[in-house]
């Protein structure tokens, strides 16, 4: 069984739970509730094992932090793609060129994806992305400019569309 490392690091929008494995960042996402069940749901998604490493994943702690200070515009991290395929990583590669403060549709994206009729997917794509701030699915939005949900936290959403539009880099 292949193991992986998390440890959870606090942020202005909760807390963040970060995964790695030797060829990465498996995940990194906010969440709600108890880190056990969100280990459990991760563990069952990896087929693997997980276990506790405050020390894994600094350069990701730090380029967060740096993210939500306002100094940082964009991640450069190794992201392990493992929990992702087909249509929906099309989706998240095209999402990572909206450039930082500026949005874009989901019909917009799914054009970038080569995939001009698939706006529905890249909100399926976006909803459950292991990749949460680092793959900026926050910057995607309905087509009338509503921001829409994020994970049932709209209110997540629209702190990290501000932050962008407020940053003074």
């Amino acid at each position: 069984m292949t193991e992986f490392r998390f440890r959870v690091t606090p942020s202005p929008i909760g807390d963040i739970l970060i995964v790695t494995g030797d060829d990465g960042i498996v995940t990194l996402h906010p969440f709600e509730g108890p880190v056990g069940f969100e280990l459990q749901r991760v563990g069952l998604e990896l087929s693997g094992h997980i276990v506790p490493d405050e020390s894994v994943a600094e350069e990701a702690v730090d380029q967060l932090d740096e993210y939500f200070d306002g100094e940082r515009t964009a991640f450069d991290l190794h992201l392990d793609w493992r929990l992702v395929r087909g249509f929906t990583r099309d989706a998240l590669q095209a999402v990572i060129d909206i450039p930082f403060g500026e949005t874009a549709s989901y019909g917009e994206v799914a054009i970038s994806a080569g995939s001009p009729r698939a706006a529905r997917a890249v909100g399926t794509a976006c909803a459950n992305t292991p990749f949460s701030i680092v793959v900026p699915v926050h910057r995607v939005v309905r087509s009338d400019g509503s921001i829409g949900e994020y994970g049932g936290r709209p209110d997540i959403k629209r702190f990290l569309l501000e932050l962008e539009r407020d940053a003074d880099v």
